[in-house]
């Protein structure tokens, strides 16, 4: 009989060994290629960039090539910090109510 714990160490573990494998294609990466800053900044104009790619085939919301992990790195940044992702909103919760 297997535990739980060895039921969720097997397959994380495998799913480690095969990410282990995995590697970036070489000509996805340049080294003149956008970088952190134009990742940020493509993050950032994601949404606008977006809507123009659905009706414009010459505007792409990802670039390719580009310079690999800092690139992603600065689009995930400027994704959830400076756009979509950074609403200044404010969940209120209701604990008790009173009858008036």
């Amino acid at each position: 009989m297997t535990t739980p714990s060895c039921r969720t160490a097997t397959p994380l573990a495998s799913a480690f060994a095969l990410a282990g494998c995995a590697h970036q294609v070489a000509s996805a990466v340049a080294p003149t290629a956008p970088g952190f800053v134009l990742g940020v900044w493509h993050g950032f104009i994601f949404p606008v960039a977006w809507v123009l790619s659905l009706v414009m085939p010459d505007v792409a919301v990802y670039a390719v090539p580009n310079d690999g992990g800092w690139y992603d790195a600065g689009f995930f940044i400027g994704i959830v910090f400076l756009g979509v992702g950074a609403r200044k909103s404010r969940t209120v919760y209701v604990t008790r109510r009173t009858r008036a």
